[in-house]
């Protein structure tokens, strides 16, 4: 994927779970000049590092979650150098612990927009099964990657079609 992409002058991103928390990728997508946000397994150390957001927020718990974020510089032992890591600390109503998650990333965002931008993710990948299942747009069996581009966007075109169509035409009760 770099390798196609390389020769372009467009900003490239990269969104990653935990599977891709792997220095080698970090220091490639540094020295290819890629943006990229990828989520990190908890350990002792990040969360000593959220410890003082952990305590449970003061006062009549709220309908909404509380939410917090943090940002701090983290270098684990396999790293090379310290990275940006940011936090985010969810108090829900009736939950006894908070949900945390980390994130490292090379974005000089706020902390809000990096977990927005990494939350895209699951956007992105809801779409894709939609795809999947509704067209079945993995269909690729050509020989070529030009010919498996332009069939995978030919299903784009008539999924997003139907969902156009069924918007404009089905009967309110059954759009959804």
């Amino acid at each position: 994927m770099i390798e196609r992409y390389r020769h372009l002058s467009i900003p490239k991103f990269f969104r990653g779970d935990a599977a891709f928390a792997n220095p080698a990728l970090y220091r490639l997508l540094e020295k290819e000049g890629y943006r990229y946000v990828i989520r990190l397994k908890a350990n002792a150390v990040l969360e000593r590092e959220i410890e003082h957001l952990l305590t449970r927020p003061v006062g009549r718990p709220s309908h909404k979650p509380k939410v917090f974020y943090h940002r701090f510089q983290y270098q684990a032992k396999s790293w090379q150098r310290a990275r940006r890591v940011v936090a985010k600390i969810e108090w829900h109503a009736g939950e006894l612990f908070p949900r945390v998650g980390f994130i490292v990333t090379n974005l000089n965002k706020h902390s809000k927009n990096v977990v927005k931008f990494y939350n895209g993710r699951g956007s992105a990948e809801q779409w894709i099964k939609e795809g999947k299942n509704a067209v079945r747009w993995t269909k690729l069996s050509c020989r070529t990657f030009k010919d498996n581009q332009t069939r995978l966007q030919l299903f784009a075109l008539a999924y997003n079609l139907a969902n156009f169509l069924r918007r404009l035409a089905l009967p309110h009760e059954v759009k959804h």
